[in-house]
């Protein structure tokens, strides 16, 4: 995994699932934040409508993407998502959203995700910064911010010889640097194709910035972002993807995928 580049301000969203609005919101947003690179954690299909659309925008801009679970199963036409849930119940609305998905891909995108890295190192303000899907070591690993303690994150930093892990996976945004050692952590960075769950239809990414000064950590801001969440119902609903999904797009409630939530992260959403 060679070095990117060096930065000092980046922009990292991951959990697109096909929407294409939010992609086109974040992208003027990180835009007017003035970041110099954005990177995108993986997750390109499944949930929403029209997944070539996201596809093309990536591409079209030149965003530096890797390969999510769903990204790795589409590419290889496997029969799932490895998305890594337990419930029979999630598992298969899983199952509808990855089919669709499948079937609504063009081969020249699902070639370009087959090829996609698994893993991106770079520099951010003299810092090493590892950017994977789920972690490092397994592409679909939840890690959620309720039962990851401070000796695991430090543990995957030794182990992957880096400063920050930037993750994805889990839907929910969320950070944590090690009070014991500035400038070292984790983020999830969120993602951008449905709500946090948390009643509110925004999605979230992140900007990391480094401060200049020598020796500084750097800054992580989770953005919220407002999108155009009643036409990509609308569309999903002329796509016939499932009730329960354009329900979360419109109240900003999950109605799927709650039984891997551990009890801390269950109990601040609805159900």
């Amino acid at each position: 995994m060679p070095d990117v580049s060096d930065y000092e301000r980046i922009g990292v969203f991951g959990g697109v699932y096909s929407n294409h609005h939010a992609l086109r919101t974040v992208l003027a947003d990180a835009a007017s934040q003035g970041v110099e690179k954005l990177f995108c954690l993986g997750d390109i299909g499944g949930f929403g409508p029209h997944p070539d659309r996201s596809a093309e925008l990536l591409r079209q801009h030149e965003i530096s993407t890797i390969q999510g679970n769903y990204d790795d199963s589409v590419g290889n036409a496997l029969d799932d998502c490895q998305c890594g849930y337990t419930d029979p119940r999630d598992n298969a609305f899983a199952q509808i959203s990855y089919d669709y998905t499948l079937s609504n891909t063009d081969p020249q995108h699902r070639a370009w995700m087959r090829d996609l890295p698994m893993h991106l190192r770079l520099r951010l303000g003299g810092q090493d910064v590892l950017l994977a899907h789920g972690s490092p070591r397994q592409v679909n690993e939840f890690l959620w911010e309720s039962t990851t303690p401070d000796s695991f994150i430090e543990r995957l930093l030794g182990e992957h010889q880096t400063d920050l892990l930037l993750l994805t996976h889990t839907g929910l945004h969320w950070n944590r640097l090690l009070p014991q050692a500035p400038g070292r952590g984790l983020v999830n960075v969120g993602a951008i194709g449905r709500p946090a769950n948390d009643g509110d239809t925004a999605v979230w990414y992140s900007v990391l910035t480094w401060t200049g000064d020598v020796g500084a950590p750097v800054s992580v801001e989770a953005r919220r972002v407002e999108y155009d969440h009643e036409t990509l119902a609308s569309e999903m609903r002329a796509e016939r993807l499932p009730d329960e999904f354009v329900e979360t797009i419109l109240t900003g409630w999950w109605t799927t995928c709650l039984e891997i939530l551990p009890a801390k992260e269950r109990a601040r959403g609805q159900l």
